[in-house]
This record gives C-alpha cells, sequence and structure tokens, in this order.
C-alpha cells in the first residue's frame, strides 16, 4: 500500500464522547478551583496541602477528559493503540505544570500580572498535557499538524484559564465558581477539539503501531483517576471550614488589580 492521507474521525461515537468528555472537565475544575479558593481563605503558611489537591484535581480531570474524547478517535485504515510512558507522563505533566500555575496564584499577591502569568502558565499546562498524549497515540502511519491550529488550541487554553482563575480569586458563592468551573470545561475540550482539527495521519503500512490498546490500558487508567477526583471531592466536601479565615477573601476583588497591595 502507498502512503496516503486517512480519513480521520473525532466523533466515532457521535456527541457521548464530548459530553461525557465536558462533564468530566468540569467536574476536575470546579474541585481543583474550589481547592483553590480554601487554600486562599487561609494564612500562606496553612496554604499548600489545599493547592496540591487543586493541581491533583485539576491535572487529573484534565487528562481523564483528553482520553475520554480520544475514545472517539478513529483513523479509517489502521489501529489507535497508546505507549505507555507518554501517557503516563502527560498525566504526570499536567499535574506539575498546572499545579505550578496554581501554585503561583496562591502565593503572589494577587495583581495582574500575576493573574496573567498563573493563566498562562496553567494554560499552558493544558496543552502541553494534549500534546504528550498524542505523542503518545501510535497509528499505522505519520502524524502531522497544523501549526496554525495547534497555536489557536494554546491561545484557548491560555484565554479560558486566565478567565476561570480571575473568578475564582474574585467572585466568591456558589454560583460564580459553577460559572468558573464551565468555563475551565470550554477551555480544556474546545482546546482539545481545536488541536485534533489541526491533526492528519499519512498511512503507510511499513510502519508499525508499537502500544497498548486503549482498552488494555487508558480505561482502566482512567476509572482510577476518576476514582482519585472523586476522594477529592470527598475531602473537601467534609473538611471544615474556618469561620476566622474566611474575611482574609472579602478585599480580594479590590487587590487583584492593585498594584500596590
Amino acid at each position: 500500500m502507498h502512503p496516503h492521507t486517512a480519513h480521520i474521525d473525532g466523533f466515532h461515537y457521535g456527541w457521548i464522547n464530548p459530553v461525557l468528555s465536558y462533564l468530566i472537565a468540569c467536574t476536575g475544575a470546579a474541585l481543583g478551583l474550589r481547592c483553590t479558593v480554601r487554600a486562599l481563605t487561609l494564612p500562606p503558611a496553612r496554604r499548600l496541602g489545599w493547592l496540591l489537591l487543586s493541581a491533583v484535581e485539576l491535572g487529573c480531570g484534565i487528562w481523564t477528559m483528553h482520553f475520554m474524547a480520544m475514545m472517539g478517535f478513529a483513523v479509517t485504515g489502521s489501529s489507535v493503540v497508546y505507549r505507555v510512558p507518554e501517557t503516563l507522563g502527560s498525566l504526570l505533566l499536567a499535574i506539575a505544570v498546572v499545579g505550578a500555575g496554581v501554585l503561583y496564584v496562591g502565593y503572589r499577591r494577587r495583581t495582574l500580572a500575576s493573574l496573567l502569568i498563573g493563566g498562562t502558565v496553567t494554560g499552558c499546562g493544558v496543552a502541553a498535557m494534549h500534546y504528550l498524549g498524542m505523542a503518545a497515540m501510535q497509528v499505522q502511519g505519520v502524524v502531522s499538524y497544523d501549526p496554525v491550529l495547534v497555536a489557536v488550541s494554546i491561545a484557548i487554553a491560555v484565554a479560558a484559564a486566565t478567565a476561570a482563575l480571575w473568578m475564582t480569586l474574585n467572585i466568591t458563592g456558589f454560583a460564580a465558581s459553577l460559572v468558573a468551573s464551565l468555563i475551565a470545561g470550554v477551555a480544556v475540550t474546545a482546546m482539545h477539539y481545536t488541536g485534533m482539527a489541526s491533526v492528519s495521519v499519512r498511512l503507510d503500512d511499513r510502519l508499525l503501531p508499537a502500544g497498548l490498546p486503549a482498552s488494555q490500558f487508558v480505561v482502566p487508567l482512567a476509572v482510577a483517576i476518576m476514582a482519585v477526583i472523586a476522594i477529592g471531592g470527598f475531602v473537601l466536601t467534609l473538611s471544615p471550614q474556618d469561620p476566622v479565615d474566611v474575611p482574609a477573601r472579602e478585599p480580594l476583588r479590590v487587590k487583584l488589580f492593585d498594584r500596590g497591595a
């Protein structure tokens, strides 16, 4: 068989994968951002645990969303398998880079510059996880990307992550947290499908994909990670909030853009 461009279907099972992916992204974002809010009600010396839990919830949510969406990805004329090192590495990378953004925001004075830096780092973590996860995918051919759509996907992730952080830092209450998680879910999902639109595959039967099918590796790992997300939710729900720390959140809206704060 001579090399030729394959047909790619990102919605092999219809809308079930995109919808489930979005719900997973929103769940991870909601729990992660609420952990960030909880951290910011505490003195800096007591924030680390909540910020680390936020990084785990956000990173796991992003990773699970990505591979749930990938379950609906098919390449006509080739099987799709995943290399284990890159797959695991994408999970660790998501937690580490998103965690860096969350920790930066959690310990810096709340200025416009710190928000933009934290949002950029967090958004880049989303993008880095996606493209390392894509590197884990192996098909019987060569995968290439449209650089313009790749750049657009990264810009979407950064912009929406920054907006979600802004709402987390400035607006209190359940409704605001819900909206922030929905925005973060849009960031991850829109970034994923924009990035997938940049993909093209040139089939070549001389190339043999090396890896494991999703059913043997990715799905069991995703189920385990969803259990981790759920445990984080229980911790957040059952952990009492010290009421004396809550007033520390009140001046946040003003301080965000006050460089002298």
